[in-house]
């Protein structure tokens, strides 16, 4: 019976182990948390601090070896493994870094696959489907197969495949991963207002610093457990092209002009300023954070 709550996802004290013995590693350590409808929260942490596992246990995807997890006010713990599939399948909408497409589907017939775990493809999911498409830029690209979308239209499908059930939780594993600082900014932002705008959970697992400011909260996790953030190490600055932050101290791409030096998020960016500094220079102070 489902249990009407403010919480779409509530986990107590998560524990995953993985080897046995002296070679054992607990890669989730007693991790509690909520999220609330309408939410979108960043999961960060270093590499090997156990994202990928909390992500895969919270999506049904993986058993805890401690612990309990309600999605939707239902308990996962209580359910049979063909149950698990089904409700996984209504439930909960998954975004990839590698997009996951099927070659050989168009993008509107990869939108429409996770239906056919769902409620079953008819007038009314392709119509959802087409709607989707629309809002997300890709409705002149119905027809068109993976290979000829750009890595940012790749995973607005992939997004639209995650809503066609219209989950009430959506999980994404670095989803701007594989885009650029363009791209990635774009997709959060989609994600941002899917949350807003439907009041779905949105939960996300990334390294990527530069998208933090779209995030209701940041949880950050290292060594399997949630603790305090350490201090930032960043020296921010602006992409005066795309507004991206970028770490000034790591950055590759830069170029001087009167005097000033400016980054930038990726060479297409560069190469845009290059092309025509006026269009782009403002008052020094706009590209410090």
């Amino acid at each position: 019976m489902t249990v009407e709550s403010p919480q779409l996802i509530a986990a107590n004290g998560l524990v995953k182990s993985f080897g046995r013995g002296q070679t054992q590693v607990r890669a989730v350590n007693q991790v509690s948390l909520r999220i609330g409808r309408g939410e979108l929260v960043l999961i960060m942490g270093p590499s090997g601090s156990g994202k990928t596992t909390l992500l895969s246990m919270l999506g049904a995807l993986l058993k805890p070896d401690q612990g309990t997890i309600a999605i939707d006010g239902q308990p996962l713990e209580q359910m049979s493994s063909r149950r698990i599939a089904r409700f996984r399948a209504r439930r909960m909408g998954f975004v990839f870094q590698a997009f996951n497409l099927m070659s050989a589907l168009s993008a509107r017939d990869n939108i429409l696959f996770p239906a056919r775990f769902g409620e079953g493809v008819s007038d009314t999911t392709r119509e959802r489907a087409d709607r989707l498409m629309d809002r997300l830029g890709l409705g002149h690209r119905r027809d068109a197969l993976p290979a000829m979308l750009s890595g940012g239209e790749q995973q607005r499908v992939a997004i639209a495949r995650a809503l066609i059930n219209d989950p009430p939780v959506i999980l994404a594993d670095e989803p701007t991963g594989n885009l650029d600082s363009a791209r990635g900014q774009e997709v959060m932002m989609i994600l941002h207002d899917i949350a807003r705008d439907e009041g779905k959970s949105v939960l996300i697992v990334t390294h990527d610093p530069r998208v933090e400011e779209v995030a209701d909260r940041v949880l950050w996790l290292e060594d399997g457990a949630i603790r305090d953030r350490p201090p930032q190490e960043y020296e921010w600055a602006r992409d005066p092209v795309c507004g991206m932050r970028v770490d000034r101290q790591t950055a590759t791409n830069r170029f001087l002009h009167q005097d000033r030096e400016y980054v930038f998020c990726s060479s297409r960016c560069r190469e845009r300023f290059i092309a025509d500094p006026k269009h782009y220079v403002a008052a020094p102070d706009q590209y410090t954070l």
